[in-house]
């Protein structure tokens, strides 16, 4: 009853955050902006900003979202998402509709909370993933539903999803997202991030063995300002993310297979950084859909990362993969000291190189 009443308060104060952060992932026709003119703001894109790394709480995880393990009490609403792992709508407040995530089986709840958590403490963009219990009035019965006093259904293993802050800039005639090769259009010249932060977060993409890098999973935005078209086209501050990493703690693979490619730690684990050291290759072999493979890393992008990776406590890493329940995911978790020590000598390994400039 405490996580009940709590979610509560939490959602009536939040209310008006949340909806306006719901809102940022809608982009109409009248809104979106050229080839040319996404081309001009994508080149002033950043893909990172300074955080505290060291006093990051990711146990608790970005703001404005609900507390690990929380009972989350919402009313189904039939959207509809893409992608083939199990979601729901649930209204928890008038006019905010969640993304839920379920399923005891679901590796992307696991992987989705952890990752995001890292990129987030890390001080690179994703949408925020919260582990808590749901309580869905008027939903049909689904697998690892039970029913629950009320009528409702009760997920014991769940997520809510919360979107990045900002406005999508989507183009007219093209796909929405980014495809990691825009990566290298950013011109520091022009604004936009250097190379060693693009070439940071496409290292830590290998780290995380980011196999569905299809650029839907990816987002450009922009971070201030309203979302009128000419207000896009004039972002200040246009900013990169990656919107979805469920596919992720695993090993990456051509058809994005749940089973090796998100949370299983005998792949993962096993997996080195480097494809090939000397020239800095890092291993990721990418999917049918991905748009990220193989990439080579400069030595600037590799001590960025390794300098941000090296901040990370041991209770920040334990906290990671214990809040993410890495320990309870079936067919490929494993004890939490062991996730700890294998993202441990990934992180050994990157640090123990130098790549060529």
């Amino acid at each position: 009853m405490r996580g009940t009443t709590a979610t509560r308060l939490a959602s009536g104060a939040l209310a008006a955050f949340m909806i306006a952060g719901c809102a940022t992932t809608i982009a109409d026709s009248g809104k979106r902006v050229t080839p040319q003119e996404r081309q001009v703001v994508l080149r002033r894109a950043q893909v990172w900003t300074k955080t505290a790394i060291p006093s990051m709480d990711v146990t608790r995880g970005p703001d404005g979202g609900f507390p690990p393990g929380a009972v989350v009490e919402c009313e189904f609403k039939d959207e509809k998402y893409n992608g083939h792992s199990p979601k729901f709508g649930c209204e928890i407040a008038p006019k905010d509709v969640a993304k839920v995530r379920y399923g005891n089986d679901n590796g992307e709840i696991y992987a989705g909370v952890a990752a995001t958590r890292l990129l987030w403490a890390l001080g690179f963009g994703a949408d925020s993933l919260y582990p808590v219990h749901v309580l869905c009035k008027g939903c049909p019965s689904m697998k690892d539903g039970v029913s629950a006093v009320g009528g409702h259904e009760r997920f014991e293993v769940a997520a809510i999803e919360r979107p990045f802050a900002g406005h999508k800039i989507d183009a007219l005639d093209t796909q929405d997202g980014w495809g990691w090769p825009e990566l290298d259009q950013v011109d520091e010249a022009a604004g936009g991030a250097p190379r060693a932060h693009r070439d940071a977060l496409k290292l830590l993409a290998v780290l995380l063995q980011h196999t569905d890098s299809k650029p839907d999973q990816q987002r450009l935005i922009c971070r201030s300002t309203g979302h009128s078209r000419d207000e896009l086209v004039n972002c200040p501050d246009p900013f990169m993310l990656i919107h979805d990493v469920g596919l992720t703690f695993g090993h990456a693979n051509w058809l994005n297979r749940e089973g090796p490619g998100s949370v299983n730690f005998d792949l993962w684990s096993q997996t080195p950084i480097w494809k090939d050291r000397e020239h800095c290759v890092g291993n990721l072999a990418g999917s049918h859909t991905g748009t990220l493979r193989y990439p080579v890393i400069s030595e600037a992008g590799r001590a960025f990362l390794s300098g941000l990776l090296d901040q990370l406590t041991d209770q920040q890493l334990h906290d990671l993969f214990a809040v993410a329940m890495f320990d309870r995911k079936p067919n490929g978790g494993k004890a939490v000291d062991a996730w700890v020590a294998a993202f441990k000598q990934k992180r050994a390994e990157i640090a123990a190189t130098t790549c060529p400039s």
